[in-house]
């Protein structure tokens, strides 16, 4: 209908065109005889029609251009004088089809990409408006309600941040940790610059909790460290320097020897555990498994420990049954010497350790138990950490490095196992171990 319809008007355009024209010839040649008057309204007649009837065939063209598929410009454009026109909508539509599916399938790989980061990810242009945020940045900052689109502040608000990504946003990489409830996120804001002008800022956000925490351990342990060898060598050469002076009088020398040897002995106890748990730290013991009996293993070494235990006035017990397990022979006495040795110092006189071996399916079990003193239930979390004391000042009066749980810790890891401590203050504390029987 439309393409008759359109034909029609154009006929009658053509018509009254060259009706026009005939009209004006035949006034010009003089057959036909019309007054000025009567020829200016004929022809102004025949313009208006003309302009009347071309308006309606824009119209209906533009009409029908407007309403065109881009998809299937073919199909919508049914004049063969606008198939030029059709055939380069066409080429256009399929092109600009193409760029837009390159785009979405970019698009998909970025998001692919950046929401399976375990760090943030953020760009903002040079308003620092985000352009676009990952889950884990807003997850990371504790944010709400955020995302591209957005001020790069509603993330967080603190003062280092705005700093760092101030900085960024001036042209110099900057760097800041941030304070997220209980956790410590790492911040690097980079300046995005092409030539000299900043355009925006790239953003990482990473999670350095863990990472702070070791490195405050260390730095605990280094001071710890230092504290525990400074003792011995400071009484050594204080020792040393006065029998070397001929201060000390003859019959003294005995004891001062002896005072030289007892913190001689202590350092290189030190040196010792330093060196074994910085083995079990690197995983640098040797992988030699072999069968142990833990009953027979923990008589061999409770037998050391009689001595100690006589001067405590501490009486030892064991009990249970024979279990065999593949393990490291050393490294298992060392968990049990250094649990039993606890048990004997931090026991009260005419007091009780007992040792008992026992299993369950593909488990066995190591317990050690003593009626002394006992730990406080608020320092039990941290028994475990290196040099950690509880009561520094009766730490002090007892023999011993401050590593030795920390060696139970990590030897029963080392093992595969677990490790757990339950205490009563004045009622005593329970060491229980767990360790996988496999066969070696």
């Amino acid at each position: 209908m439309k393409r008759k319809l359109n034909k029609k008007i154009i006929r009658a355009v053509l018509l009254i065109i060259s009706i026009n024209a005939i009209a004006m010839s035949a006034v010009f040649t003089g057959h036909l005889k019309l007054n000025s008057h009567t020829f200016i309204t004929l022809f102004i007649f025949l313009t208006v029609i003309s302009l009347l009837i071309g308006l309606i065939t824009a119209r209906q063209i533009i009409r029908t251009l407007n309403s065109a598929d881009p998809d299937n410009p073919r199909k919508s454009l049914p004049f063969k004088e606008l198939l030029p026109l059709s055939e380069k909508l066409e080429t256009q539509s399929r092109r600009i089809n193409t760029q837009m599916e390159a785009l979405r399938q970019s698009r998909e790989q970025y998001t692919l990409i950046t929401e399976n980061l375990g760090e943030g990810l953020i760009i903002a242009d040079r308003k620092l408006i985000m352009l676009a945020c990952n889950s884990a940045a807003i997850q990371l900052l504790n944010a709400q309600n955020t995302g591209a689109g957005k001020s790069i502040y509603t993330l967080n608000n603190s003062d280092a941040f705005r700093r760092c990504i101030q900085d960024a946003a001036g042209g110099r990489r900057s760097e800041c940790i941030v304070m997220t409830e209980n956790s410590e996120r790492e911040v690097i804001a980079s300046p995005a610059r092409s030539s000299e002008i900043v355009n925006g800022i790239v953003v990482f956000i990473m999670d350095v909790t863990e990472k702070q925490q070791l490195e405050n351990m260390r730095r605990e342990f280094t001071s710890n460290v230092s504290h525990e060898l400074k003792t011995p060598l400071t009484a050594i050469y204080g020792i040393s320097d006065m029998l070397a002076g001929g201060i000390v009088k003859p019959e003294d020398v005995p004891q001062f020897g002896s005072d030289i040897r007892n913190e001689a002995n202590r350092l290189i106890t030190l040196v010792n555990d330093i060196v074994a748990l910085s083995k079990l730290d690197e995983n640098a013991v040797p992988y030699i498994f072999e069968d142990v009996d833990l009953y027979e293993l923990v008589c061999e070494t409770t037998d050391r420990l009689k001595i100690n235990a006589a001067e405590n006035s501490v009486t030892l017990s064991i009990t249970g049954v024979h279990v065999i397990i593949s393990g490291n022979r050393t490294i298992l006495e060392e968990i049990i010497y250094n649990l039993c040795d606890n048990a004997i110092k931090y026991n009260r006189s005419g007091g009780t350790c007992e040792i008992k071996i026992s299993h369950i399916p593909q488990k066995a079990i190591i317990t050690v138990s003593d009626n002394g003193i006992g730990i406080p239930e608020e320092h039990l979390p941290r028994i475990f950490e290196r040099f950690y004391r509880c009561d520094k000042s009766r730490s002090q009066k007892i023999k011993g490095t401050g590593l030795g749980l920390s060696i139970v810790k990590h030897g029963v890891s080392y093992h595969g196992g677990t490790v757990r401590a339950e205490s009563t203050p004045g009622k005593g504390t329970v060491f229980t171990v767990v360790l996988p029987i496999t066969n070696s």
